[in-house]
């Protein structure tokens, strides 16, 4: 006999910006790990600095732009009819 399916439990919601912070960090630090590492890299793998930089300046803009969405999207709920709070 087969079990009985429970429901799903509804999603979790992340700290968005915690989030963003932390990897930004992290590819803060693998710059950091790069620049360090200086002439010993193989000319080919230079690139990954750059990968880095990109990184960070993502981290920095999702930090400045996620909360601005959020309140967005909160305010936008709360305009239509039967919006969520």
């Amino acid at each position: 006999m087969a079990r009985p399916l429970r429901e799903a439990p509804p999603p979790l919601e992340g700290n968005d910006r915690i989030i963003t912070a932390v990897i930004t960090a992290a590819w803060l630090v693998a710059l950091v790990v790069l620049l360090v590492l200086g002439d010993r890299l193989p000319a080919p793998d230079r690139s990954w600095i750059w990968t880095c930089v990109v990184g960070i300046g993502l981290g920095l803009f999702g930090l400045a732009y996620v909360p601005r969405l959020k309140r967005s999207r909160a305010r936008a709920a709360a305009r239509s009819p039967g919006g969520r709070e």
